[in-house]
């Protein structure tokens, strides 16, 4: 019987395995047993004509979406009274955009869920059918062989007979290749599939703040706030994760604080000041600390609070495929993150504890502004933020019990950290601040890391950086190893921070088959491991 609970990589891993047992197998039993075990591999499983309905229903809501779109853009045109403010003070014009905005959006993910249903019918039909024809010829395989041969039956094998096991065997293998290439075929639709409907659904992120407190207006405004520096749709401040968190935080207040917090709301001078505001607030930090950290950013203008609180801008040509330097392997187009001119980048071999370090900032503004903008808040020092950035990548180094490389009698400097110390710093810097404990698991095969890449994806859309290590060999044969992290996807494209001070992007491909020296260098090709965020 097929085995119970297999996943799509594990039916596409296993029947890669017993494809390769029927083409090697050199006597009758051997290839009995390698086909049987290639018919216990469950077929694709699901429903075409289930998602083909999904898929209809959804047509009809996109078209009442479009609706929607339409009223809100009529509105747009005539305008709101001037004076009408939300609670948390968002304007007319504010509430305006972020609801035609987000109609869009809906217009969209609908539509884009729509299709994405569609794709996934046709290829799991495609699928089921050729699964089974591939059985048929497992079977028509099995049929050929007959039983089993004895213990002196297996000594001497005819001519005839042996005549007999090679046909059977390229018609076992024929029906083996197709049920694998069944299994490639569902298990990449049901990836692409779960990506696109887990990025629409945290594309949703207004119904993600779940709270009384402030109006339904004020938090679809909060959702729509975008830096300044690149595309809105890629630089929103709020991610789903922080919506949901500060969501809760406000339920959690009393009225005394509710009113505060929302005194702080509408006294903020820009949309993006509120928003930092909310995001402090979902990183954990109480409303004293909230309310430091207001004090410290009030009145400050929307590129000013971007350049102290928010480590990564992604630039509308990020996306740009600009090829890839033959001599370092790496790509040409790549974005350079910095304040003032100082990157945010490692010092020495810290790559581990820079990476969480600036997985934090991205997380955490009022952490941001610290390394930034010092006690006060207000420095604009770059030598002054390379100091504070280098003093705490050493004090995360030795939180993780890092490596170091002693010269005597000058002291130590820092020399690596193992996958223990990364889970310990990222769990401490990074967890408290996003709500979710990072695990560890190794992805030192293709296939693990194809079947990691949903989750991956997942945290990624709902705000949740995911740190990764990479490896290779040098020039000398000797192992290379870095830590990254991926911070953005879009479609069939990740996002990766590398912490000599730079973004890029990369395919899904290249994660799984051994390509991400585009993001580092040619000596850093094999993603080995991440540290995902638990639900």
């Amino acid at each position: 019987m097929p085995a119970a609970g297999e996943s799509t990589t594990d039916r596409r891993e296993k029947l890669a395995g017993y494809q390769r047992s029927i083409a090697g197998a050199d006597d009758k039993n051997t290839l009995i047993e390698a086909i049987q075990n290639a018919l216990n591999v469950s077929a694709p499983v699901g429903s075409p004509s289930t998602l083909d309905d999904i898929a209809e229903r959804y047509a009809k809501q996109a078209d009442a979406a479009r609706d929607v779109q339409d009223r809100v853009e009529q509105v747009a045109l005539t305008g709101l009274p001037d004076a009408w403010v939300g609670s948390t003070g968002a304007r007319a014009q504010e509430v305006v955009a972020a609801a035609a905005r987000a109609a869009a959006q809906m217009d969209e993910a609908i539509r884009g869920a729509r299709r994405a249903l569609i794709l996934l019918s046709d290829a799991l039909t495609t699928a089921q059918s050729e699964d089974k024809g591939g059985r048929e010829q497992l079977r028509e395989a099995l049929g050929i062989l007959g039983g089993e041969d004895g213990f002196f039956d297996d000594m001497v094998e005819k001519d005839a007979e042996e005549a007999e096991r090679l046909r059977a065997r390229n018609i076992a293998s024929a029906g083996a290749k197709t049920m694998h290439a069944a299994a490639e075929k569902a298990d990449d639709a049901a990836r692409e599939a779960a990506r696109d409907l887990n990025k629409f659904a945290a594309e949703a992120r207004a119904g993600k703040m779940k709270t009384d407190n402030i109006s339904a207006a004020d938090r679809l405004v909060l959702a729509d706030i975008s830096g300044t520096g690149g595309p809105a749709e890629m630089n929103e401040l709020l991610t789903a994760n922080d919506l949901e968190r500060s969501g809760k935080a406000m339920e959690r207040m009393n009225a005394q604080d509710q009113a505060e917090f929302e005194r702080m709301l509408a006294e903020a001078k820009t949309p993006q000041e509120r928003a930092y505001l909310v995001k402090a607030l979902a990183a954990g930090h109480d409303l004293n600390e909230v309310s430091e950290f207001r004090d410290k950013i009030h009145g400050k203008d929307p590129a000013w609070l971007q350049r102290h609180l928010t480590p990564v801008t992604t630039a509308g040509d990020s996306m740009n495929n600009e090829g890839v330097d033959p001599a370092k392997g790496s790509n040409h187009n790549t974005d350079t993150h910095a304040f003032n001119g100082e990157n945010w980048s490692q010092d020495g071999n810290t790559c581990v504890p820079s990476t969480v370090v600036t997985g934090r900032a991205m997380v955490d503004p009022v952490y941001a502004l610290e390394l930034t903008g010092g006690p006060s808040g207000q420095e604009d020092d770059p030598a002054a933020f390379r100091e504070r950035l280098g003093d705490e990548q050493l004090r995360v180094h030795e939180e993780g019990d890092g490596d170091n490389a002693y010269d005597f009698p000058f002291g130590s400097t820092p020399d690596g950290m193992d996958n223990d110390g990364k889970t310990t710093i990222a769990n401490k810097e990074i967890s408290p601040h996003t709500g979710s404990e990072y695990e560890f698991q190794e992805t030192r095969s293709a296939d693990a890391r194809r079947d990691v890449l949903p989750d991956i994806e997942k945290a990624v859309a709902e705000g949740k950086p995911v740190p990764i290590g990479v490896e290779g060999t040098n020039a000398d044969g000797e192992r290379s190893g870095h830590s990254m992290m991926i911070v953005g996807q879009e479609g069939d494209m990740l996002q990766i921070y590398n912490p000599w001070g730079t973004t890029t992007w990369v395919s899904e491909d290249d994660f799984v088959n051994g390509r991400m020296g585009k993001a580092s260098d040619k000596d850093l090709p094999d993603a080995y491991a991440v540290h995902l965020p638990a639900e």
